[in-house]
């Protein structure tokens, strides 16, 4: 069980700033951080919200990803992981699914391209036949810049493919394959209501998915699926430390009411929330919002 005060002080229920001082090249490595993210495996209990679902996670395979698929698997479901090419990170969720008594299928591959997200699809359906849930979680965060000038073209149009063109591609191929109940949810950012030039690109692909999702939601109604997203503030996973220099991520979080980053494992829930029919069936085209007390509006 973790040493943090989960129920009690908020403040106190996960690592507090000052970390220790750290930087890795794109796309980063959870097992290589310090401290190593809290994805849950010691504390989400499941209840049999999900049991016997087919989910289908992007960017699974470590930080927000990891903790929605083992939180799922906890409650049932069979997991479908898609990740770009973090192997050991990916072997690591595979197992702590399996151990919860569950299927965990990794598919690597960059879906910034179209044809890797009809891949990804394709292998879910070809073995389970449906999709019951998708989360749309992948994203690219290029490094912090000084200078609109250092936006160039071909990282503005890779963070895009991989942030948003990838979800129309994924949604695309999905929907015919999801059942009346199914669930898609993906994933924003206070990024999208509070943008820092610095990651301009990225901000404004995380604005793009507000839209996306409430323009979805109204449509997807009529077939009978919901669609949400959460948008986090602040999460302790390699997204961050592939980002911003050392110097900034040892205070990373402090800034927030809460003065600390999440840990991956605090998000989980509010993705169980959204994908369970049981709890959200009258939700849909909604933002949850998970940011450590800062206002998104």
């Amino acid at each position: 069980m973790s040493k943090y005060d989960l129920y009690g002080d908020p403040k106190k229920a996960g690592p507090q700033p000052k970390f220790k001082p750290q930087e890795q090249d794109s796309p980063g490595y959870e097992y290589k951080m310090d401290p190593i993210p809290d994805y849950g495996v010691d504390s989400y209990k499941g209840s049999g919200k999900l049991l016997d679902k087919i989910a289908v996670i992007t960017g699974g395979d470590s930080g927000i990803g990891r903790a929605v698929a083992l939180a799922y698997a906890r409650e049932g479901a069979t997991i479908i992981i898609s990740y770009l090419n973090e192997h050991e990170d990916a072997a690591e969720i595979q197992k702590a699914v399996e151990k919860s008594g569950r299927e965990c299928i990794l598919v690597p591959g960059d879906i910034s391209q179209e044809a890797q997200c009809k891949t990804l699809i394709d292998t879910a359906v070809a073995k389970f036949k449906r999709i019951d849930i998708l989360v749309n979680n992948a994203a690219y965060q290029g490094k912090q810049v000084e200078d609109i000038a250092e936006l160039d073209h071909q990282r503005v149009e890779y963070t895009f493919k991989t942030n948003i063109i990838s979800m129309f591609d994924l949604v695309r191929y999905a929907v015919p394959h999801m059942p009346k109940g199914g669930a898609i949810i993906n994933v924003g950012s206070i990024q999208a209501y509070d943008p820092s030039a610095e990651i301009l690109d990225y901000a404004t692909t995380k604005a793009a998915i507000v839209g996306f999702t409430k323009g979805l939601a109204s449509k997807l109604l009529e077939k009978g699926i919901r669609v949400n997203c959460v948008a986090p503030g602040p999460v302790w996973t390699p997204l961050v430390v592939a980002s911003f220099p050392k110097e900034k991520n040892s205070q990373f979080g402090s800034t927030y009411p809460i003065k600390r980053p999440a840990q991956p494992r605090e998000l989980a829930p509010a993705f169980v929330f959204l994908a369970c029919g049981a709890d959200s069936s009258y939700i849909s085209g909604e933002i949850l919002s998970v940011t450590g007390g800062k206002p998104t509006a």
